[in-house]
């Protein structure tokens, strides 16, 4: 659903896309700001990231 919106954004904006599609702005909202800064994505995301590094490693 984010790649659908940030395909149409544009055209339609994100709220009413949002209204249409069961995703809350702020959803995507948070989701477009933790791709810009990995770092502010919460620990369980964080540390998903990392065993799936160590997974792939093994």
């Amino acid at each position: 659903m984010i790649e659908f919106l940030d395909d149409h954004r544009e055209t339609y904006g994100v709220e009413p896309i949002c209204r249409i599609l069961p995703i809350a702005p702020s959803t995507y909202y948070a989701h477009k700001a933790r791709e810009a800064q990995p770092d502010r994505a919460p620990p369980r995301v964080q540390r998903d990231r990392w065993l799936c590094a160590e997974i792939q490693r093994v």
